[in-house]
């Protein structure tokens, strides 16, 4: 068979094996489509199916492939990370400035607190940190992705438990947007390398300058125009970022946090989002899983997942209750808020992706992260469920 037929074979394996787990298994209510995706893309991944069929796996996924496929996931990724930064409501934020910007420091820095300290005890043994990264840059960035929230996750389970659009909900957006901008800023920090400091310097300063050109340009185009040019906006500033060494997945955030969300119809935007997340967004869960690696040994790596997800949960509900406390929150509110906020998912991935791909952590950090990210999107909805009904009766 030629390359195309295998990359088809490909496609049809990554597209139809989660959706048939997710629907003959019905685990929408522990495992939403998305987490499926995710725990399928490390099973056709090398420490798994790679271990039980090798000469299939290495037919299906061969470098020709791979590279195919790696295409697809750039851009399924770079787009979706356009729209979070699109659809961040900043607006609403700042009318509710005190509150949420308590919350939301409480919410990200007690969790990044508990994970860097849980990655500076871990990192000190070797075959963690990555063959680019310092040991202050890996532990940051472990804790900050033990501390991130998946912001479009987050709105997929409160659609799910009916609370998107009720007050607690739109708190809930509030303090994750907020915290969505530090984890961006944090990841641009780790990232700031000294010899190319100068390129990183005049990426933002053009982007700058360039922010406000586009924004002029978009107030005079029709919805249609705008769509068209914000994804060559997105091409450019990602090139830009990447060419700067700020990884281009930062330079997409950007991109989409200069525009305005009402430059866009809801409905449209909404479409985009699950359009992505149904055709392309499978792709990159697929080429993240065949990244793991179990050269450590299994029972290493996944112990390291289980204290980073204990690091996460136990620091998010820390800092949630800290805030609740601080604001006279009534009974049970902070308990559904933390874990809400403790999903990881998406952007996380993201995030740890970026630090595989600047080899600031190693494969078996990621795979670590990976299973913490899995097990922690997991436990939301299950464990929110009967919290948010006691809670609805004033239990």
């Amino acid at each position: 068979m030629g390359t195309t037929e295998i990359y088809l074979i490909a496609l049809t394996i990554i597209l139809a094996a989660p959706y048939l787990v997710w629907r003959l298994l019905r685990t929408e209510h522990w495992a939403p489509l998305v987490v499926v995706q995710i725990i399928g893309g490390i099973l056709l991944g090398p420490g798994v199916l790679g271990h039980a069929a090798p000469d299939f796996h290495a037919l299906v996924f061969n470098p020709q492939v791979m590279t195919a496929l790696n295409g697809v996931a750039w851009w399924a990724v770079m787009m979706f990370v356009f729209v979070v930064g699109v659809e961040l409501d900043l607006s609403d934020a700042w009318k509710h400035s005190g509150e949420t910007t308590l919350t939301a420091a409480c919410a990200l820095l007690t969790p990044l607190a508990f994970g860097a300290l849980a990655a500076a005890l871990l990192l000190r043994s070797p075959g963690w940190i990555g063959p680019e990264g310092s040991y202050p840059q890996a532990v940051l960035g472990v804790g900050m992705a033990c501390a991130v929230t998946a912001l479009p996750i987050l709105v997929l389970l409160m659609e799910k438990l009916g609370i998107f659009r009720e007050p607690l909900g739109q708190r809930l957006l509030r303090y994750a947007s907020l915290d969505d901008i530090a984890i961006w800023g944090v990841l641009a920090l780790i990232l700031v390398d000294w010899e190319r400091v100068g390129r990183q310097g005049l990426f933002l300063a053009a982007f700058a300058v360039a922010s406000f050109a586009v924004r002029a340009l978009f107030r005079r185009l029709g919805e249609q125009d705008r769509w068209y040019v914000a994804l060559i906006w997105l091409a450019l500033v990602g090139f830009a970022a990447d060419w700067s060494g700020l990884h281009f997945m930062v330079g997409a955030f950007l991109a989409g946090v200069v525009l305005d969300a009402s430059w866009f119809s809801r409905e449209k935007l909404d479409l985009f989002r699950e359009f992505l997340l149904l055709t392309v967004m499978p792709v990159f869960f697929l080429s993240t899983g065949l990244r793991t690696n179990w050269g450590m040994g299994g029972a290493m790596v996944i112990g390291a997942a289980i204290l980073f997800l204990v690091a996460s949960v136990v620091g998010k509900l820390a800092g949630i209750h800290l805030a609740g406390k601080l604001l006279g929150w009534k009974k049970g509110e902070a308990s559904v808020i933390g874990w809400m906020l403790q999903t990881k998912a998406l952007i996380m991935i993201i995030f740890v992706n970026v630090l595989l791909d600047k080899k600031i952590v190693t494969p078996e950090t990621f795979t670590a992260l990976l299973l913490m990210a899995v097990m922690s999107t997991m436990l939301t909805v299950p464990i929110v469920k009967p919290r948010l009904a006691r809670l609805a009766h004033g239990d």
